[in-house]
């Protein structure tokens, strides 16, 4: 379950973002992810959905932490670096995007597999890698590397969310000056709050509440570029198969449209900043601009696939394994 953030200005009703994650889900989601940046053998099932904002691949890739058996490293050194790529250390409640510190043992959960991976250190050391059952602590396998892959989507290096934080002070200042010359005094104050109460936690965890609205500050990219989506974590021969193409084309060009009116009225009303427009989906032209490959699934194509296939179509009948012909019974009138 997901509901945007939005708001109603006929009725004065702000409706804050909520989403209720199934685990399983969040972490197959991630896995797909990890998978691509690792392999090419990937074959990944998404909705329409895949065509919004997911972060950039290369902090994502960058910002993967390598351990190997026979390596020095420093243990607090160690501990930042799970910090940095979202990890969260609980010495308690052991679960997904977590790790746990006991002695000269560190326990890390990958948010996006089903078991754990033990480290042992002998000093500054890396004596002995394992993957390890995370209920039970049983040691499965030894392994002689292993690869950390950040446990949320949107990861930052540190020097560029400084950067980051001051081009959003910047739009802040331009924004409140806007607001304050055209009488907006509520709006002001409301804009005001939430922003420097996001910079605080930016600043302090390198993360906040809704880090996807900063997108376009912390990827430095320029205002109106094209996001970064799933599609741009697969290698560039990458073949997409469009099921029941004849309503998912027409849901991703309606996409764009609808995000960017619910953005334009938080903007409008002084719950984000005018940079959160380009926290968006792909616009139709930008998705055909990312595919070159496709084949298109439906038994009934519309215009669209007509036109690009130039009416050639591969009809494929294939009658369901198992499925017995009725029995005909002829009866009198």
């Amino acid at each position: 379950y997901y509901q945007p953030e939005a708001y109603i200005p006929q009725r004065d009703v702000y409706i804050e973002k909520d989403a209720s994650i199934n685990e399983e889900i969040d972490r197959l989601r991630l896995a797909a992810t990890s998978a691509l940046v690792s392999r090419r053998d990937v074959i990944i099932v998404a909705s329409v959905s895949s065509i919004y904002g997911l972060g950039s691949p290369d902090d994502y890739r960058n910002m993967v932490v390598h351990f190997q058996v026979g390596k020095s490293i420093d243990r607090d050194e160690m501990l930042l670096k799970l910090v940095d790529v979202q990890y969260e250390r609980n010495d308690v409640a052991f679960e997904r995007s977590r790790f746990r510190v006991r002695g000269d043992s560190i326990e890390i959960w990958p948010s996006y597999e089903e078991f754990a991976y033990r480290i042992e250190l002998w000093g500054d050391e890396i004596e002995t890698i394992a993957i390890t059952n995370p209920v039970t602590g049983e040691e499965i396998q030894r392994l002689d590397e292993v690869f950390i892959y950040p446990a949320k989507h949107f990861v930052t290096p540190e020097e560029r969310i400084d950067r980051a934080i001051g081009v959003i002070r910047q739009e802040l200042r331009e924004q409140l000056a806007k607001f304050e010359s055209e009488g907006k005094l509520l709006e002001a104050q409301r804009l005001n709050a939430r922003t420097r109460f996001d910079l605080e936690m930016l600043q302090q965890v390198g993360h906040c509440p809704g880090i996807e609205n900063y997108s376009r500050p912390l990827s430095g990219k320029p205002p109106g570029a094209t996001p970064d989506t799933l599609y741009d974590f697969f290698p560039d021969d990458f073949l997409l198969i469009v099921d029941e193409s004849h309503v998912t084309v027409p849901q991703v060009r309606a996409m764009y449209a609808g995000d960017q009116s619910r953005k334009k009225t938080l903007v409008e009303h002084g719950f984000r900043l005018p940079s959160a427009l380009d926290n968006r989906p792909l616009t139709f032209e930008e998705w055909e601009a990312k595919t070159n490959q496709v084949i298109f699934v439906s038994a009934t194509p519309g215009p669209y696939e007509l036109e690009k296939t130039g009416g050639e179509v591969v009809e494929q009948v294939i009658r369901p394994t198992g499925l017995l012909d009725p029995e005909i019974e002829v009866v009198p009138a």
